[in-house]
């Protein structure tokens, strides 16, 4: 199961940080993925992780602005940092999962690559 949190609104420049929770693995071997869809766009990966080594991944349109991290206390929760966000940030995100998780991270930024969904949590930048 997962369950992303964490959305908001924020003013252009702004940061949110968004959390998965990710529930029901036993060994570290799979890859977790951040995607977004604004109205009309298609779904886009934005960042992904893979649980055994925490390599990572990102699309260039958000590189330099988001980290994507586990939580070194709690092993069950994923972090989206997303620092200087802009308007073309706006969307509904949604973390996924895909079991295992060994090929390259940017591998796992195509929506298509993953299995299981989450919610999505809300984002939206103004000015």
């Amino acid at each position: 199961q997962l369950q992303a949190s964490g959305g908001g609104s924020v003013q252009l420049g702004g940061s949110l940080r968004l959390s998965c929770v990710v529930d029901g693995f036993i060994y570290d071997d799979y890859a977790i993925g951040w995607f977004r869809q604004a109205p009309g766009k298609a779904r886009e990966g934005v960042s992904a992780i893979r649980s055994s080594d925490g390599a990572v991944a990102y699309a260039n349109s958000v590189k330099g602005r988001f980290t994507v991290s586990r939580d070194t206390a709690k092993k069950t929760v994923y972090l989206l940092q997303m620092n200087n966000l802009k308007p073309e940030d706006a969307a509904v995100y949604y973390c996924a999962t895909v079991l295992p998780g060994y090929e390259s991270p940017s591998y796992y930024l195509r929506p298509d690559t993953m299995t299981d969904w989450g919610k999505g949590t809300q984002v939206t930048v103004s000015g």
